[in-house]
């Protein structure tokens, strides 16, 4: 995972990708981290847009790597200024992203580790499990509590949304934790 770079922005179901690329979604509530994450992997902080205003992401973002996958940028949820009209067609248009090449996916699921998951949270991890969606749930922003507590919150998350402890990497974009182990496990599913 060497070169990335900006592919295209999708508003609407009809203009999502289709071709033959697979493709790791980051998927999760607004300011979870999903943007940062991706820069982090490629230490580029500018290669995806980062917001300090929730509900800023409403589009889905390609990314292509190393001109053999995408890394897919959603829309994240729970917070939305636009109101509930707008709401309700980002939800769709991450529905029909999943229902597009099921079985060419990873979903990465990003939680922050510090807080409980919310009913959306444990929403989407329902829908991931009814299509059967491959998926990794990522603990966000591990550096922000101490290390101490980091097993007691992933025991608590894993308990929450009634996964194994397996099913869990905690991570940090800032002091990039736990970085490389994303990588390979990306790189793992691609091949």
């Amino acid at each position: 995972m060497k070169n990335c770079k900006f592919v295209k922005s999708v508003a609407k179901s009809e203009d999502i990708l289709k071709d033959k690329f697979f493709e790791v979604a980051f998927v999760g509530r607004s300011n979870v981290g999903k943007s940062s994450l991706i820069n982090a992997i490629f230490n580029n902080r500018t290669l995806a847009k980062t917001s300090s205003t929730q509900g800023h992401t409403k589009l889905i973002n390609y990314f292509l790597v190393d001109n053999n996958f995408y890394l897919v940028d959603l829309p994240g949820y729970g917070f939305h200024k636009a109101g509930k009209g707008n709401e309700e067609n980002w939800s769709n248009l991450i529905e029909d992203y999943f229902k597009e090449k099921e079985d060419n996916k990873l979903i990465l699921l990003l939680l922050d580790i510090r807080i409980k998951p919310s009913e959306q949270d444990k929403q989407m991890l329902k829908f991931l499990n009814f299509y059967s969606l491959p998926f990794k749930i990522i603990a966000t922003k591990s550096d922000k509590i101490a290390k101490s507590k980091r097993n007691n919150q992933k025991l608590m998350l894993a308990s929450e949304m009634n996964v194994g402890l397996d099913d869990i990497l905690y991570i940090s974009s800032d002091t990039k934790e736990n970085i490389d182990k994303l990588k390979n496990l990306i790189i793992e599913r691609v091949k």
